[in-house]
C-alpha cells in the first residue's frame, strides 16, 4: 500500500519537503499538503512592495501549481492535529497519515499590544502592505517609527533593512524624517558576535537612523508608543507584532516550554514518532544559549532533511540525512547592495556566523533567491 505524508503549511518549509518527498519518491509516496492561502511569497518581498519599488504580486506563485508534480494540494482550515496519530482535521475531515511534518510557521499577534491594530501598520503583513505602502509615499516629514514588539520574529534583518530602504527613498524624495527602530533585544542582531553587532550599529547611525536597544513596548496611543519608563513619540508608525505558533499548533501536545515546538535539532523530530516540525514554528537552541533564527532558508533546508529521511524510513532504509545548520539570509543596504549573515549556527562550542560586507554580488544573489526558488518549485 502506497505509504502518505502529511504536510501542514505551504511556506519554505513544506513546499521544500513535498517536492524533495517526489522527487526522492515519485509516486510510490501520496503527498497531501494543507494551506489556507492560495498563493507562497518569498518574505523579503515584503520591503521591496513597502517601499514601492515592487508589487507583492511579482512574487507570488499559486501553491496549486505543486499539483503538476503530483502533490495533492488542500485549501482548507486546519482545525486540529493530533500527532500521536499522525493526523489532522481539516475542514471536518479527518487526515491521516504515515508521517506528518508540522510547517505552519510563527503566527503575526497584534492583539497582543494594545493600540496596534489601531495606530501602527503592520509591516509583516502582506494585507497591510500596499496601506503602509501609501501612508510611506504621503509621509511628508517628521517622526518614522518602525518598532518590534515582540521576540523571537522572522526574518530578524529586515526592520533594519526596512529602516535603510526607506531612509535611502526619503532622500531621493527630499523628505525630512527623523528614522528610529527600537527593539526589546539588547542588541539589533543578537546572533552576530558584540563586535559585528556594533559595527552595525554604526552602520544605522552613519545613515542618521537612532537605534534603540531593551526597549519593550507595553501600548500603543495615538502618537507614541509607551513602555515601561517612558514613551516614544511617532508620526508614523511601522510595527513588527508579536510571535506565537499558531493556536492548532498550541492545543496539539508539540509545544514545549518555549512556546514553540521543540525538536531534535540535527533530524526535526519531535517527542512523537515519524511526526516532524520545520521551520518558523520550532525552536532550536544553540550552542550559546540563543535561538536558531527564523529564516527561509533555514527551513527550505529543514525541510528537504526531512524528506530524505523519511524516503530513508519508507525505502527500508537507516535515516542519515541531517540539518547541518548552514545558511543565512539577506540584509538589503541601499544603492544596489546587501550584506549577508550567514555560517554554521550549529557550529559548538559557538555558532560561526559572519556578517559581510555590502556588495552588489549580494542584492544579485538576493534577487536570484527568490527568482530561482519561484522556477525550481512552480514551474
Amino acid at each position: 500500500m502506497k505509504k502518505r505524508v502529511l504536510i501542514l503549511g505551504g511556506g519554505f518549509g513544506g513546499i521544500a519537503t513535498a517536492h524533495k518527498l517526489k522527487e526522492k519518491l515519485r509516486d510510490e509516496v501520496e503527498v497531501i499538503l494543507v494551506d489556507k492561502r492560495p498563493y507562497f511569497m518569498v518574505g523579503f518581498r515584503k520591503s521591496w512592495a513597502l517601499i514601492g519599488e515592487s508589487p507583492l504580486e511579482d512574487g507570488q506563485k499559486p501553491i496549486d501549481n505543486l499539483t503538476k508534480i503530483g502533490v495533492d494540494v488542500r485549501r482548507g482550515i486546519i482545525e486540529k492535529i493530533n500527532p500521536a496519530e499522525k493526523s489532522a482535521i481539516v475542514d471536518g475531515e479527518e487526515i491521516r497519515a504515515d508521517a506528518l511534518v508540522v510547517a505552519l510557521g510563527a503566527e503575526l499577534n497584534p492583539n497582543a499590544i494594545s493600540g496596534f491594530k489601531e495606530h501602527a501598520y503592520n509591516v509583516y503583513d502582506p494585507d497591510d502592505i500596499p496601506r503602509a505602502e501609501k501612508a510611506l509615499s504621503e509621509f511628508k516629514g517628521g517622526r518614522l517609527v518602525i518598532g518590534v514588539f515582540g521576540a523571537p520574529y522572522k526574518c530578524s534583518p529586515a526592520p533594519y533593512e526596512m529602516a535603510l530602504l526607506i531612509k535611502e527613498k526619503f532622500k531621493t524624495r527630499n523628505v525630512k524624517a527623523n528614522v528610529i527602530v527600537f527593539s526589546p533585544q539588547p542588541k539589533s542582531l543578537p546572533i552576530l558576535n558584540a563586535e559585528s553587532c556594533d559595527a552595525f550599529e554604526y552602520t544605522l547611525e552613519d545613515h542618521a537612523i537612532m537605534f534603540y536597544p531593551n526597549h519593550k513596548a507595553t501600548s500603543i496611543e495615538a502618537g507614541k508608543v509607551i513602555f515601561d519608563d517612558k514613551q516614544i513619540e511617532f508620526d508614523l508608525l511601522l510595527g513588527v507584532p508579536p510571535h506565537r505558533a499558531p493556536q492548532v499548533v498550541r492545543d496539539s501536545g508539540l509545544v514545549g516550554a518555549s512556546g514553540w515546538v521543540e525538536i531534535n535539532s540535527r533530524t526535526m523530530e519531535t517527542s512523537f514518532e515519524n511526526v516532524y516540525a520545520i521551520g518558523d514554528v520550532t525552536h532550536v537552541t544553540l550552542a550559546n544559549k540563543k535561538p536558531l533564527p527564523k529564516a527561509g532558508l533555514f527551513a527550505e533546508l529543514m525541510g528537504e532533511t526531512v524528506a530524505e529521511r523519511i524516503a530513508s524510513i519508507f525505502s527500508g532504509q537507516e535515516p542519515t540525512a541531517t540539518f547541518t545548520g548552514e545558511g543565512g539570509c539577506y540584509l538589503e543596504v541601499g544603492k544596489g547592495k546587501a550584506r549577508m549573515i550567514k555560517g554554521n549556527f550549529l557550529a559548538e562550542p559557538e555558532p560561526i556566523v559572519t556578517l559581510t560586507e555590502a556588495s552588489v554580488e549580494y542584492f544579485e544573489e538576493k534577487k536570484k533567491f527568490e527568482s530561482e526558488r519561484l522556477q525550481k518549485w512552480f514551474g
